[in-house]
């Protein structure tokens, strides 16, 4: 007989007392062996936090404060503080909306269940889109950092070579297992937080004690269009914040960590941000056209190996940028393909590994090409632009996941109507101040999307009209 249905053979032989106690055993080994065919739950609530922090803080910062200063000019700092206010009110709907769920999926899940497969897939679509263009955007800015170094990696062949070793490092990494990608999420996590916290409190100590090295920004008299794509580019500077749930099919507690998880990166990367900037146009007289304005910025008050391990620093926190959404990004397709969204072959679990790997190396591969093809302000636009859609989805999603699960939540927010009309106002005006290009690339997203729902629903109608 084999070996499985030992336990069978011996309930069919024990005393019924017995017999009923070792089905009981038998079905949950049975359910235990199940569950351990798919993903492992080993994310804690810090570790969440971190994940966000990682996918928040990325390279952007160390390329942006030059592109809100060459709008802004003065009042650069206060852009943070206006983007926040917008963010805060969909992380406040997003902490709602997650502690409805713990599945792989994030934004393609709440917007599945709210309103139907057509807009789940819509958004996934949408979310794929953002983080392989949020994450090309970064690689690019590896390269410029790595320049300092390296003069040679800007040359084409030089420059898509290092990109794929580099993308193709982090997938080996991460399709080995969740655990390892986690520890070196948090390892770029710390790494980035210190580097940071080191470079604003040494440019604010400089500025005290040596008045001299201080610059007065130019007084500029931005535009309200100037203001509006200003705070378009923060929005993908403050995102990444809902990209740490998708991972949620790998988190331990994901309803009641992840509220605490958004406040704590919130907090941590606002208070962050507005230092660099604010010691970036302070210290550099030219920060409105460098590429490398914290670089440029740390020469200006700390001696060459200060200027060195900025920019070392920079270049682990960039790549740790890459280096979560490596981790998280492959479990939206997962999720897609878990629930008949997406070709099947993406839910695959390595049988030893217990990662999606075919949904990571597919991810790793657009990344690729997108890091190559276009450049830093490219994809960071478009990344934008993708999320203003997925914001407007998870605050939309709010109302709808109540009606239809009144006690579904742990996580009940004050005042919610309130929270989801500011922040449908907010990425609705943000939308409006779209370019044509933008607007192509979201209209041929959403065209993917709808043939993908055309296919997927005549694959569930076909065994439907057989019976």
């Amino acid at each position: 007989m084999h070996r499985a249905c030992l336990p069978q053979a011996r309930c069919a032989r024990a005393h019924p007392r017995k017999r009923g106690r070792l089905a009981l055993v038998f079905r949950w080994v049975q359910r235990v062996a199940e569950q351990n065919r798919g993903l492992v739950r080993t994310i804690g609530r810090w570790s969440l936090a971190a994940l966000m922090l990682n996918t928040m803080i990325g390279g952007s910062i160390f390329g942006l404060p030059s592109v809100i200063a060459a709008r802004l000019g003065r009042v650069s700092p206060a852009a943070y503080f206006v983007a926040l206010a917008g963010i805060a009110v969909i992380a406040a709907c997003l902490a709602e909306v997650a502690s409805y769920f713990q599945e792989a999926g994030g934004p393609y899940l709440y917007a599945r269940e709210a309103f139907g497969s057509l807009m789940g897939i819509q958004i996934g679509w949408l979310t794929w889109l953002s983080r392989i263009t949020a994450s090309a955007a970064v690689a690019n800015l590896f390269i410029a950092y790595l320049s300092e170094f390296l003069p040679r990696v800007r040359e084409p062949a030089v420059r898509g070579l290092v990109i794929t070793v580099l993308i193709s490092f982090l997938a080996i990494m991460n399709y080995r297992g969740v655990s390892t990608g986690n520890r070196l999420s948090n390892f770029f996590t710390i790494t980035k937080v210190v580097l940071l916290t080191a470079f604003v409190s040494g440019g604010l100590l400089a500025l005290a004690l040596h008045p001299a090295i201080r610059v007065n920004p130019a007084e500029l008299h931005p535009t309200a269009t100037e203001w509006f794509e200003a705070v378009i580019l923060l929005v993908y500077a403050y995102g990444g914040f809902e990209a740490a749930l998708f991972i949620s099919g790998e988190a331990r507690n994901p309803r009641k960590d992840a509220p605490i998880a958004l406040f704590t990166a919130l907090v941590t990367v606002t208070l962050l941000y507005v230092g660099v900037q604010y010691v970036v146009i302070h210290t550099l007289a030219n920060s409105t056209v460098t590429e490398k304005p914290a670089v440029d910025s740390a020469r200006q008050f700390l001696g060459p190996v200060g200027v060195t391990l900025v920019a070392i620093g920079t270049l682990v926190s960039t790549y740790g940028y890459i280096s979560a959404n490596m981790l998280h990004a492959p479990r939206v397709t997962f999720a897609m393909a878990e629930r008949g969204d997406f070709p099947k072959f993406f839910a695959a679990v390595h049988p030893r590994f217990r990662t999606p790997h075919l949904s990571i190396v597919a991810f790793a591969a657009m990344l690729v090409l997108f890091s190559v093809v276009g450049n830093f302000r490219w994809n960071a636009v478009l990344s934008a632009v993708s999320r203003l859609f997925i914001y407007g989805s998870v605050a939309a999603a709010l109302p709808a996941l109540r009606r239809k699960y009144p006690r579904g939540g742990t996580f009940r927010l004050p005042a919610a109507r309130v929270f989801v009309v500011l922040s449908l106002l907010f990425t609705g005006v943000l939308t409006t101040q779209m370019h044509r290009g933008d607007l192509i690339a979201v209209a041929v997203t959403f065209t993917v999307a709808l043939v993908t729902w055309v296919c997927t629903r005549g694959r569930v109608l076909e065994p439907a009209a057989s019976e």
